[in-house]
């Protein structure tokens, strides 16, 4: 059965975001439509800016925003890192995203994938500490997006922090915080390099009904200088399938769910 346009236009976009590109032909196979009504669909997506359409076939919009930063090799490091997990995690957590809500995002390479993830959603206010998530949803009208203030502090990176950031979010509360970590245990909870960047994520923990952490496999077990919450605060734990077993049990044991993708 033929799917509504609406419909149609959002399984487009999952189906991208799963594989990055795919051509006309696997699209008429799998919603069994015709190639001038892809096409059609295809021509209103990329008209909202959301995928650019190629010989046979479509591909997600690279943002032209990270250009400056592809020759800096600390910046490649660290977008290369687990590419593939970060990308699949991101998806995850932007399918638990419902319209109506107010979401929190905070600033990392996995929560970025987030951001992106949502970008052909509808009816969600998104707001982030993360400099280019707000650019990436920036163009999309249809989601509300705020942006903390803050300092720009470090090099290369897109994190807002200091008191200013911290102020702005004291009046808002998030139904899901989609939190990033560079590290993540049950005895030192989830953690982060800066300790300016983890006042920021902290202040948005403590207005969230909701903790999801977002981590790759490298990062669960490890911990960083600075404290953001404890694992008990966790609602859940997204990450990749190289997370063993035995730490599944034990955050799960902990009260934590675990969604491996």
């Amino acid at each position: 059965m033929a799917l509504k346009n609406d419909l149609r236009e959002e399984q487009i976009m999952k189906a991208l975001l799963r594989r990055g590109t795919i051509s006309i032909i696997d699209l008429v196979e799998e919603f069994e439509m015709s190639a001038p009504s892809i096409r059609r669909d295809l021509a209103k997506l990329e008209e909202r800016g959301l995928v650019r359409r190629t010989h046979g076939g479509v591909t997600l919009v690279e943002p032209m925003l990270y250009e400056p930063f592809r020759h800096d090799t600390s910046y490649q490091a660290r977008e290369l890192r687990f590419a593939a997990e970060k990308r699949r995690i991101g998806f995850a957590a932007a399918e638990l995203v419902t319209e109506g809500e107010t979401i929190g995002i905070t600033a990392g390479t996995t929560t970025t994938q987030i951001g992106r993830a949502l970008r052909h959603r509808r009816n969600i206010s998104v707001v982030t500490n993360a400099l280019n998530i707000g650019m990436e949803l920036c163009n999309q009208t249809a989601i509300r997006t705020t942006v903390t203030g803050g300092l720009l502090a470090w090099q290369w990176t897109f994190a807002m922090a200091g008191s200013a950031a911290v102020e702005s979010i004291r009046d808002i509360y998030f139904s899901k915080l989609f939190l990033s970590a560079t590290g993540f245990d049950l005895k030192r909870g989830v953690t982060t390099l800066e300790p300016e960047e983890a006042a920021v994520a902290r202040a948005m923990v403590q207005h969230a009904t909701e903790i999801i952490v977002v981590a790759d496999s490298s990062k669960c077990g490890l911990g960083s200088p600075s404290r953001i919450c404890s694992a008990t605060d966790v609602t859940l734990l997204i990450s990749d399938k190289g997370l063993s077993q035995e730490s599944c049990s034990a955050f799960e044991a902990a009260g934590i769910k675990v969604l491996l993708v």
